[in-house]
This record gives C-alpha cells, structure tokens and sequence, in this order.
C-alpha cells in the first residue's frame, strides 16, 4: 500500500510537470538565446563541448547516450548537446539572476539542480538509492521471518497465507525504487518511460494485495477472478504509455484512482480491525499524508542539491521501515492463529 501510494504521487506531480507548456526559466529570453547560439557552435562562454558534434555541412549531429559508441556505463556519464546548453545556460542565468538579488526558477519544468557525478538530481537518487535498501532490508527480514522463525506446515510451507504475494510486492519495489534512482540520475525518454512504467505496475500490484489483505481473500480461484481483471487493466495501460501514447492526463487519473482506492481500504480496516498493530499502518497512512506538504510547499533546491522532492523521499524511508515491520507483524499475527487452530 504504502509504496503504491508513494508512487501514484509520484506520478501525479511528474504529470502535472509535464503538462506545462513552459517554465519561467525556459521562456527567459536570454537563456534561450544562450541556448540557441550553444547549439549552433558547441560552446557557452568559454566552454565549449566535445559532445556538440557537427558534420560536413554544418548540421548537428547529436546521438542519445545508449545510441552512442563505448562501453555503456561510461556512456552514461557523458551528457548529449542540448543536455550540455541547457545545463550550463542555466548554471549563467542562475548567477545573473542572483546578482541581480532575483531568487532562482524552474527550466523546463524543473528546478536548477547541481550535477553531481553526471547525476542530474543527486539528492533524490540518494535517497532513492536508500529507500532500495530500506525495502531490500524489510523484504530479507520478512524472508527469514517466514521460513526460519515462524513454524512451517511439513517444515516446507509458509502457514502466512499471504507470504508469497508480499514476496512479490518486495520484488516490485525494489524495481520500482531502482528506476527511480536512474530516472532521477538521467531524465531521457527512456527512463521516464522505465520509471512511469514500474511505478504503474506496483501501483496496480498493490492495489490488488490490499484487495486480498483487506477482504481475507485466501481461496486461490478467488484470488485469480480479482486479481485477472486489474492485471490485464494495467497491462493494457502499461502498453498503452509506452507504444502508443504518453498521455500525463490519463495517466494521471489511474493513477490517482487506483491510489485512493487501496489507501481507503486500508484506512478503513485498519479503523475496524482488532489487529494488534493497526497503529503502524495508521501510522503510515497519516504520517504520509503529512509528508505530502513537503510536495505542495514546493521550493528551490538548497545548495542546489535538497528540494521538497527530495526531501520528500527521505522521509519514505523511516515509514518504509514501518511498513515492513507492520508486514512481518502481521505474520506473526496470522501464523499464531492459524497454528492454534491446526492443533
């Protein structure tokens, strides 16, 4: 749940990012003159860039990275031409305005972050980088939990009914959480699509799990008459976004449905139910919500490294912990009442 909160949030911004036709920044007519003539002659002031390739007869000749020649993850580090411009026409505009005692502004939807080893937002890919770990650490923990702490039915079988579908979760997370990371480090069109793409997927997965949790869904036809009709929705969707059309608008509105759908549910039976750590998931859910102002008290990155964003995805962390224990509390919760019942 949690994660596919997060993430349908996620979302719900990048969407609303990109459906601004321009920023502040971009429409500035001096950086766009800066631009223009870096792309013209491969160079900005004094520097000038290997990268601003032009042939025989004066035209650009600018590749993608993963199109270029070399061994991949050196490629990865190096930036395309307009990437370059764009760059540092901003990092020249940036030091003008503060000169003139003007507070800085978003390009192309984006704040002014500083590059930090070729990573285009650091602060977030660290952070992003950290809730991996964080979901790795909760997932390993729920591993070991099940099969070498919890008794087992023929010392072979989970009693936890749900084990194998939080595996799942744990899997997709991770996925989701490294993508993040690279789509923070390196915003192409390419790992957007990677980044939107996963996100979806543990949104809808999520969805599905706390429609089984929720509902105590454990009959396994049961399960697949649920869970076949939304799998083969956000399939479809996941196809959709990639082949045919990126389209933020409708994207958005799954997202956004798909989010307050599981986030009810949740809320709802963790209000009514006796589970003895019900308070956690409260606690996830409103202490989340809180979080979210960081997103809508939007600001300029400190030190050019620590927007609301990125602060945004530090306080994850601690409630993805939470997350997790509340997971492995509730199979500890389920085994002991399963296993009365065997004897």
């Amino acid at each position: 749940m949690f994660d596919g909160w997060v993430c349908a949030f996620l979302l719900v911004l990048s969407c609303s990012v990109e459906v601004i036709d321009a920023s502040a920044g971009d429409v500035d007519p001096r950086y766009r003159v800066c631009v223009t003539q870096c792309q013209e002659t491969g160079c900005v002031g004094q520097r000038c860039f290997p990268n601003c390739k032009f042939s025989s007869d004066g035209e650009l000749f600018d590749r993608p990275w993963y199109m270029q020649q070399g061994p991949l993850y050196l490629q990865w580090k190096k930036w395309d031409c307009q990437c370059d411009c764009r760059y540092y026409c901003m990092v020249d505009r940036e030091k003008e305005r503060e000169s003139q005692n003007l507070g800085p502004v978003k390009y192309h939807g984006k704040w002014p972050f500083r590059r930090l080893y070729g990573m285009q937002e650091p602060a977030s890919v660290a952070f992003s980088a950290l809730n991996l770990a964080m979901h790795f650490h909760g997932w390993v923990s729920f591993f070991i939990l099940i099969y070498y702490k919890l008794p087992l039915k023929d010392g072979k079988k989970a009693y936890y009914e749900y084990a194998g579908l939080w595996h799942v979760y744990g899997f997709l997370s991770l996925n989701s959480w490294f993508w993040s990371g690279v789509f923070h480090s390196r915003d192409v069109d390419l790992t957007e699509k990677l980044d939107y793409s996963s996100a979806v997927v543990l949104l809808g997965y999520s969805l599905i799990l706390a429609i089984l949790r929720t509902f105590r869904v454990r009959d396994e036809a049961t399960r697949v008459m649920v869970a076949a009709p939304l799998i083969a929705f956000v399939t479809t969707h996941v196809m959709y976004i990639n082949f045919y059309l990126l389209d933020y608008g409708w994207n958005m509105v799954v997202c956004i449905v798909m989010a307050v759908a599981q986030l009810s549910m949740w809320a709802v039976w963790a209000g009514f139910s006796k589970h003895p750590s019900r308070w956690k998931l409260l606690f996830v859910v409103f202490s989340g919500g809180l979080a979210m102002l960081l997103e809508i008290y939007d600001f300029p990155p400190y030190l050019g490294l620590f927007d609301a964003h990125a602060i945004w995805h530090a306080t994850t962390i601690p409630l993805t912990y939470i997350w997790w224990s509340f997971i492995r509390d509730d199979a500890v919760f389920r085994t002991s009442n399963l296993v009365k019942k065997a004897k």
